[in-house]
């Protein structure tokens, strides 16, 4: 019924508790869940959820705020995602939230590495997933200059964990992407956000957790995980004056469009 389409499963608070909770996914009815690589050095141990569970399937990619790891080369990028269960390139993008004392200047080597990302996944025609953290023009400008406009060629993807304007959420569509929404939907301060959502089509939103991370209201500050993705479609019901029945199914379809691997 309920799909997750964004979780970190091989996180170590997850992965020692991952009996329990994909029985309590049985019992949520959550039927899906895809697992985010963010460094090469742990896609291995993503890929290997993928391939032992077949309602898993995992991305391959280096999150644009992890420093000092393996940096991917567009042949590590094609070679990994060829894999079985591999449906997407990602987690990439920019953030800019961290910089410190850093520059937006400094992160070029982000913008570089954003950019092997986009090209390995229109060379294999497979989607992205897109973080972006306090640089959303800059990552709409990236994806502008590499052609990703939504015409034939264009890898396409998601804006996982969606946090920013309308204005950000109109551009993305334009360009033909999804927008994904997390428990940050669920929040008491979370009223702009709420109002996008109400905006998005329904055919090109996906729901998600990011577990471990930004568990939903009635979890707020504990350990997520995807059983509680349907309390991000129930927020998204109400806002939309649907049933719950409806964000679930419109959602894990959209997911399967989105992701056409995991229907091979």
């Amino acid at each position: 019924m309920f799909t997750d389409s964004h979780c970190h499963l091989n996180f170590p608070e997850l992965v020692s508790q991952l009996p329990a909770i994909r029985q309590a996914m049985s019992e949520a009815q959550v039927d899906r869940a895809l697992c985010i690589a963010t460094t090469l050095e742990e896609f291995p141990a993503v890929h290997a959820l993928a391939t032992e569970y077949d309602n898993f399937w995992a991305t391959v990619g280096v999150h644009p705020d992890n420093e000092n790891v393996k940096e991917p080369s567009l042949q590590d990028l094609l070679t990994l995602g060829q894999l079985p269960r591999v449906v997407a390139i990602g987690e990439t993008g920019l953030d800019y939230y961290r910089l410190g004392e850093r520059t937006v200047a400094d992160m070029a080597w982000q913008r570089e590495r954003f950019m092997t990302h986009i090209r390995a996944a229109r060379r294999l025609d497979k989607p992205l997933v897109i973080h972006t953290r306090s640089a959303s023009n800059d990552t709409l400008a990236i994806l502008r200059e590499a052609g990703e406009d939504g015409s034939a060629g264009s890898a396409g993807g998601v804006f996982h964990c969606f946090t920013e304007t309308a204005e950000v959420a109109r551009a993305a569509l334009d360009m033909g992407f999804y927008i994904s929404f997390s428990g940050i939907l669920t929040f008491k301060n979370a009223q702009d956000l709420r109002d996008v959502a109400a905006f998005v089509p329904l055919d090109r939103m996906l729901i998600e957790t990011d577990s471990p991370y930004l568990a939903p209201v009635p979890y707020r500050g504990k350990t997520n995980n995807p059983s509680y993705v349907p309390y991000v479609a129930a927020c998204i019901a109400e806002l939309r004056k649907c049933t719950l029945e409806q964000i679930a199914q419109t959602t894990s379809h959209n997911f399967e469009v989105l992701f056409n691997g995991v229907l091979q």
